[in-house]
């Protein structure tokens, strides 16, 4: 299996940043930031036609179980998800939170 959860959407680029912007909100989890990685690109002269906006995205109960159990995984945190286009589709993905912590962590917890 994949570490990757990819899912097509037909919204557009912009409705699916909207909604995910929403969901995090809705499920009370912590917005640390969002990076326009297509507009950084571009800004620095790079040629990248796409899409892409990151989020950092923070469930504090959950972040803290990690941490107490191994706080090396710091800099795993916080989570991760993106909206992006490639070629004409727009996306929302992230990396799977067990799978990526399990490669990176002995401790089963």
């Amino acid at each position: 299996m994949t570490p990757f959860l990819i899912a097509d959407t037909a919204k557009s680029f912009e409705e699916a940043r909207a909604d995910l912007h929403a969901a995090v909100q809705a499920h009370r989890f912590g917005l640390l930031a969002v990076h326009d990685l297509g507009h950084i690109l571009r800004r620095k002269s790079t040629d990248f036609a796409e899409n892409c906006r990151v989020f950092e995205v923070c469930n504090p109960q959950q972040a803290a179980s990690v941490l107490r159990n191994d706080v090396t995984l710091n800099m795993a945190l916080p989570c991760l998800f993106s909206v992006y286009t490639k070629a004409g589709q727009t996306r929302i993905a992230m990396i799977r939170p067990e799978d990526m912590l399990s490669s990176l962590s002995s401790t089963p917890a």
